[in-house]
């Protein structure tokens, strides 16, 4: 690795890599979310859309197509589209969620209402359906519905499984593998499917998305119970929400008969007293959960550079393997 790759983070290495399509792609984005009826539809998504996002998923359409050698227009209006499904499942969570802040921000639906939220979601993931249209490519389309559709049924999953103590691993893995790598594999995906490429390059962009979105979920799900003040997270929310992640089902898997009436009692029933984080921060550390839930989120990411073996040899493979390893950098 170079003294800049050392010093640069890779999505922002990727950023400059990619600018001039980035530009293009927020050009895209600013055109495409405005309304001739409805102000208050630019209103809510730009305040989500200008708040500073990574735009990592687009990025990874637009990586994907270029190091598989595309040179025509359309992967723009693909990385326009995923970040328009990942808007409108925003909006759709926090109000879900009954999210307060996002990024920092107020959330829409706080500043707005929940009924705005939900309809300028609605309105996003219908001008992504345009967007993938305007590629004339049935493969694409047929992709990016179906990932939509698996972000609807994962979060449905969530709803039901996440405050049951039933809930196993595979259970979790349908979960983040429906809210979260489903559109990072899509994303990575349909690049290969754009610039034409075959099947084994295309199922290894889909298999590095894949990879890449269940390392970053369970990384997100870890840094809840481990998290400080640089790395964003509010130790305990997770917990304070009743939501049954990995490295509480993990703890649930050993408890004994005591412990499993305390996990019953906080995330089942919602029963919360003062302490009650401590404890559970003392059950996960007795079991070994986190520990294991951190080398599940690095053997993730390590798949994710795996399935690069198929691509060609470039600076932009380079960034995405690089990409994998800082997802897992900040539990490492």
């Amino acid at each position: 690795m170079s003294l800049d790759a050392a010093v640069t983070k890779p999505h922002e290495r990727l950023a400059e890599a990619l600018s001039d399509d980035l530009a293009a792609v927020n050009a895209l984005i600013r055109e495409r979310m405005q309304s001739e009826h409805a102000p208050r539809i630019p209103e809510v998504t730009a305040h989500l859309v200008e708040a500073g996002g990574k735009r990592l998923r687009p990025m990874l359409t637009l990586a994907a197509a270029r190091l598989c050698g595309y040179d025509g227009p359309y992967h723009v209006h693909l990385a326009a589209t995923v970040e328009f499904i990942h808007t409108a499942t925003l909006l759709h969570d926090d109000v879900v969620d009954e999210s307060a802040q996002r990024r920092g921000r107020p959330t829409a639906n706080l500043l707005w209402d929940n009924q705005s939220s939900v309809l300028v979601g609605d309105y996003l993931f219908a001008k992504s359906f345009l967007l993938m249209v305007d590629t004339g490519n049935l493969d694409v389309l047929r992709i990016l519905s179906q990932a939509s559709a698996t972000i609807a049924e994962g979060e449905v999953l969530q709803l039901t499984a996440s405050r049951s103590l039933a809930t196993d691993e595979a259970v979790y893995m349908k979960v983040i593998r429906g809210k979260t790598a489903a559109l990072f594999s899509a994303a990575t995906e349909v690049g290969g499917v754009i610039a034409g490429q075959g099947p084994e390059v295309c199922r290894a962009l889909f298999d590095y998305g894949d990879a890449l979105g269940i390392a970053f979920q369970i990384v997100d799900d870890l840094l809840d119970y481990e998290g400080t003040e640089a790395t964003g997270k509010n130790v305990g929310d997770d917990f304070r929400e009743r939501k049954l992640t990995l490295p509480v089902i993990k703890a649930v898997a050993r408890a004994d008969a005591e412990e499993r009436a305390f996990w019953q009692r906080t995330i089942e029933k919602g029963r919360q007293e003062e302490g009650d984080l401590e404890t559970a921060l003392g059950l996960l550390a007795r079991h070994g959960a986190l520990d294991e839930t951190r080398a599940a989120a690095i053997e993730w990411a390590a798949r994710a550079k795996a399935a690069l073996a198929p691509l060609p040899d470039s600076a932009l493979t380079e960034m995405l393997a690089d990409l994998a390893d800082y997802v897992v950098a900040r539990i490492s």
